[in-house]
């Protein structure tokens, strides 16, 4: 996230950036796949607020990223938000994932993959839906994804933008898999995340 920062930064954007819980130097045992590491972007709003009383606040989330946003609402207290390559439901993920290193067989194991998610994280699958809580959010969305994803596929992508509430838009990154989008498509990724925060974020909306 560190070169979107400095575009940002260039822009008269402040920016923070952070660890998600049990990532980079931050404590915890495991990931959760968005469901505790949406506290941490509580925590960030809050402390953002009273830093800067009365600013607009931004927020990109990529991936799991994009989920701990989603998953933290009713609290996401932001005016317009960045969506990368968010997976709809823990389920379809763990298939996706399962089908690109499995092959055909993979989503078959998906069940008995998910049982465990209890035992080792305390959390259930049914906690694990983005896409149940992303039409929920009011403030403007911009979403992006590769149109070559199997991480988070296409059909999975539109799904989630069907089910977002507007002001929102999509930008399919044709030829893009799951990967750093600012880093494969560079200056068009400055320009389309520009444009969406100075809209919603500088000049009053129309």
């Amino acid at each position: 996230m560190v070169n979107r920062a400095r575009f940002l930064h260039a822009a008269g954007y402040a920016v923070l950036l952070i660890d998600f819980q049990a990532s980079g130097e931050s404590p915890g045992k495991a990931i959760t796949f968005g469901y505790r590491e949406a506290d941490d972007v509580k925590a960030s709003l809050r402390y953002l607020h009273q830093q800067l009383p009365g600013e607009r606040v931004g927020i990109i989330g990529t991936s799991m990223g994009a989920a701990a946003m989603i998953l933290a609402e009713p609290n996401v207290d932001a005016d317009a938000v960045v969506l990368e390559q968010v997976y709809p439901t823990i389920r379809q993920a763990t298939e996706d994932r399962l089908a690109i290193h499995i092959g055909t067989m993979g989503p078959w194991l998906a069940p008995f993959l998910l049982a465990t998610l209890h035992w080792h994280l305390g959390i259930y699958p049914d906690q694990l839906r983005p896409i149940d809580h992303i039409g929920h959010l009011a403030m403007p969305k911009l979403l992006i994804v590769g149109d070559r994803d199997r991480d988070t596929t296409l059909p999975e992508s539109y799904a989630m933008f069907r089910a977002a509430t507007g002001p929102k838009e999509l930008w399919v990154v044709h030829g893009a898999t799951h990967v750093d989008l600012y880093g494969y498509v560079g200056a068009d990724y400055q320009i389309r995340v520009l444009d969406f925060f100075d809209t919603w974020l500088r000049r009053s909306p129309n």
